[in-house]
């Protein structure tokens, strides 16, 4: 079955698969998706040309892309991405968090990557459009969403490096989940990264881009390898101000009851502006609790939690919300922060954050977008 729907400017072509999963298949398949394995019956693709701007816009059944061998982005990794999530409320209706923030920043890591920029009307319209015709792919229970990938790459073919491409390709695809660490919400153990960097200034650090997170994947290994759980990495300089935790930002809290606040590393242009941090920034104070955004040392991280004026310290991103740190690893030894257990401002913010996404809390900062 084919259709047309017009959303954004574009007309997006419908062209529904002939395999969609039965009620009784997805029902099945959303019982326990874990994390980023099961995906919905459709995907979004929208193409690019310096001659015709973005064109041929489709929803088309789920499936294999054919890219010849020479493809630009196989070569030279000219590709970003995004990740949000869409919600079932309540009242059955499905809605996303801050929607227009990841267009925002997925336009701030094309034109470091010098690609085009996606407009927000056509970013969200591309979710609107897949939510329509896979709405009934999110999951009820409050521990799982489905998780929407945006994402796109260089399409131009041949192996010249002198300039970016003039041809791209833009994708949505979507995924039904739950919880990203298989344990659920436990706290983690990490590694303080001293022989890997992920970020230098001047690079792309505040880029949601593909080569960062292959960069990755070796200091993770050797996280695991440590008996952790994730690595924290350090600045590239000199390996000693803490940035990020694998793909999330960190909040240390200082201090406990009302006398607690919140300290998160400052955005410099090597770390990500997560969405999540930027939210519980706003939240926080809202709750009594004042925030800042500064610098922390490995030796500061270290003093603070054995003389116990740092009490907690939690990761936090869309993938997994929020995320306590409970012991650290590092080639000068390990520590534990309180008690290693969630502590009481982690877990009340983690709390807030989930109402407002579930649609069980009032969203007062006009942070949800309602699709269907």
């Amino acid at each position: 079955m084919n259709s047309s729907t017009t959303t954004s400017g574009l007309t997006f072509d419908v062209q529904l698969s002939p395999q969609r999963k039965t009620p009784q298949e997805r029902a099945a398949l959303l019982d326990d998706p874990g994390f980023g394995t099961v995906f919905t019956d459709h995907m979004v693709t929208i193409r690019y040309s310096e001659e015709k701007g973005w064109y041929d816009a489709r929803l088309e059944p789920y499936g294999p892309v054919t890219l010849d061998p020479a493809t630009a982005s196989l070569h030279y990794a000219q590709e970003i991405f995004e990740g949000l999530k869409a919600y079932r409320h309540p009242d059955g209706t499905v809605a996303c968090f801050r929607p227009e923030a990841n267009a925002a920043r997925f336009n701030r890591s094309a034109r470091r990557m010098a690609m085009p920029e996606l407009g927000e009307e056509l970013f969200v319209g591309a979710i609107e459009t897949l939510l329509r015709y896979d709405g009934e792919w999110v999951p009820s229970q409050q521990s799982s969403s489905l998780y929407l990938r945006p994402f796109m790459f260089a399409t131009d073919v041949g192996l010249g490096v002198n300039n970016p491409s003039r041809t791209y390709l833009f994708m949505l695809i979507a995924s039904p989940s739950g919880a990203y660490f298989s344990g659920g919400v436990k706290p983690v153990t990490v590694w303080l990264s001293e022989d890997y960097t992920r970020a230098a200034p001047g690079g792309t650090g505040e880029a949601k881009f593909a080569g960062n997170y292959a960069a990755s994947f070796l200091a993770q290994a050797q996280a695991v390898e440590q008996g952790c759980d994730q690595v924290v990495w350090l600045d590239a300089v000199e390996h000693r101000w803490v940035e990020e935790m694998g793909g999330m930002n960190l909040f240390f809290v200082f201090g406990s009851g009302d006398d607690a606040r919140l300290v998160t590393p400052a955005l410099t242009g090597t770390l990500l502006p997560g969405i999540t941090r930027d939210s519980l920034l706003k939240l926080a104070p809202e709750l009594g609790w004042p925030t800042e955004e500064g610098r922390i040392s490995t030796d500061r991280w270290r003093e603070a939690a054995l003389s116990g004026e740092l009490t907690e310290v939690f990761a936090c991103g869309t993938a997994a919300v929020i995320t306590p740190v409970g012991h650290v690893k590092g080639p000068g030894g390990e520590f534990t922060i309180g008690d290693g257990t969630p502590g009481p401002v982690t877990t009340r913010l983690r709390e807030e954050l989930v109402a407002l996404q579930y649609g069980t809390r009032a969203d007062t900062h006009g942070w949800i977008r309602t699709f269907a």
